[in-house]
């Protein structure tokens, strides 16, 4: 990649290759990507994918040792990463050029539905573990209009893989193999 054609850190030739590749052959679209999981002890969990490990934990307000963030936090990690990486590409292939996007997200769980609690009715708490609501404040500064980053924005937005994931039921089976 040369310094010349790189536009956000990434090369446009080569992302519309990835892209006419796949419209060339829609089977290259198919992909499978995994994870695995190691119990550490306490709250304590090792994940990786690929060659890439990360430690998950959970607050001290949770009994855990507060030295990695939670499984929830990693959620709202993943849909803002997911968020810029879609910001950085859809941006270099439209020509254009950012120089920061900052994101801030916030989501809202209630504890009770995760510990097994049947909460006051009074309090209009959900029994369901889980996000009610994720929200995502994206700041961009670029050098086009405001009218041309609210049509990327609409673009990211409704082609994030993980926000999708987020708004719709995914099947999930999840099976047990006791050693």
């Amino acid at each position: 990649m040369t310094v010349a054609t790189a536009i956000n850190g990434l090369d446009p030739e080569k992302l519309m290759k990835v892209v006419e590749t796949v419209k060339q052959n829609w089977e290259v679209g198919r992909t499978v990507w995994k994870a695995s999981t190691t119990w550490k002890g306490g709250f304590k969990v090792e994940t990786c994918s690929r060659d890439f490990t990360l430690t998950a934990d959970e607050p001290e307000m949770l009994c855990g040792t507060n030295t990695a963030a939670n499984p929830v936090e990693m959620v709202l990690q993943a849909y803002g990463a997911c968020l810029s990486i879609g910001y950085a590409m859809n941006a270099a292939v439209r020509g254009i050029k950012i120089d920061d996007i900052k994101i801030d997200l916030e989501g809202e769980i209630d504890l009770p539905g995760f510990l097994g609690l049947e909460p006051p009715e009074k309090l209009h708490m959900d029994r369901l573990p889980g996000f009610k609501n994720i929200t995502a404040k994206v700041k961009i500064k670029a050098d086009v209009d405001e009218k041309k980053l609210r049509e990327l924005h609409k673009h990211v937005v409704s082609t994030s893989p993980v926000g999708l994931t987020l708004s719709r039921p995914v099947k999930i089976d999840t099976a047990l193999e006791v050693r």
